[in-house]
């Protein structure tokens, strides 16, 4: 079982060396990177390109690590009993399973996304840490023990908002995407946009890549915002002629929203462009 990239995503030979290390260790992928790198979509595309099933668990900062093994509902339980349902005896019908438990009894190895790690409590990834370890918990409602029929292969992912344990890093494999260059952004725009003129490729990389290195960005537009923004010239048939005139130290690119995502970015690109064209 080899991930070597799909015909719609693609991977670098350091990211493919990583994406394999973890499945053959059996242990959790970590990836970082800057966001819109692709990190949630890598998980997508391991799960396509190994034909496997994908359950994506979406990290919020209510989110506790209970949920992902499973939820009691005691409230509906003594609700029941208050009408009299038969059911209560039953306590099985008010345990939720999470989607640990979900990839614990799937059929074929699953791929696990543990999606944006870093936005829960500082506590969350070591209580984690005995279930990702040993593939398996206890319903203590129940007495049940869920273990994985097969071990899932799991891909985390974080933007860097909080340190994560050192106790959890122990148990990754842990892999930084690095922000593509030039030659590789052009594989990946030809991906998702197969035919598109070279000519405008070519200068609107200049523009996206030149908007980039503007000292003192907030955010700096990312290979998601670049796609987005290669779609809308494309809708509006904006010519390569025109971003060639298009000069980042003097000049606000055309349909800029795509790729500047804050009043500040945009303020401080409209002062600098004041500035070069009042000094040139």
């Amino acid at each position: 079982m080899r991930f070597t990239g799909t015909d719609r995503y693609v991977v670098t030979k350091d990211l493919a060396v990583a994406v394999n290390a973890a499945i053959a260790l059996e242990r959790p992928l970590l990836v970082k990177g800057e966001p819109g790198t692709g990190k949630t979509v890598l998980a997508e595309e391991i799960a396509r390109g190994l034909s496997a099933p994908l359950i994506t668990w979406s990290i919020k900062s209510t989110t506790k690590a209970a949920q992902g093994l499973y939820e009691y509902d005691a409230v509906s339980r003594l609700r029941d009993s208050q009408l009299g349902d038969p059911r209560v005896s039953e306590i099985g019908h008010y345990i939720r399973r999470g989607k640990l438990w979900e990839a614990f009894i799937s059929e074929t190895r699953p791929v696990l996304l543990i999606d944006e790690i870093d936005k829960a409590d500082i506590e969350f990834p070591n209580d984690l840490l005995t279930e990702l370890d040993r593939m398996e918990f206890h319903v203590y409602e129940t007495g049940e023990l869920v273990r994985a029929r097969v071990r899932p292969i799991v891909v985390i992912t974080s933007n860097n908002e909080k340190e994560l344990p050192d106790a959890f890093l122990r148990r990754c494999f842990f892999h930084y995407i690095r922000f593509p260059d030039p030659d590789t952004m052009a594989g990946i725009v030809a991906v998702h946009f197969p035919g598109i003129k070279e000519r405008l490729v070519a200068e609107a990389m200049r523009v996206f890549f030149g908007l980039r290195e503007v000292p003192g960005l907030k955010k700096k537009p990312s290979t998601s915002e670049l796609l987005d923004w290669l779609k809308l010239l494309m809708v509006e048939d904006v010519s390569p002629e025109t971003l060639r005139e298009t000069d980042t130290r003097k000049l606000i690119p055309p349909l800029h929203g795509a790729l500047l995502k804050n009043e500040q970015d945009v303020a401080l690109f409209e002062k600098i462009a004041f500035l070069s064209r009042r000094g040139g």
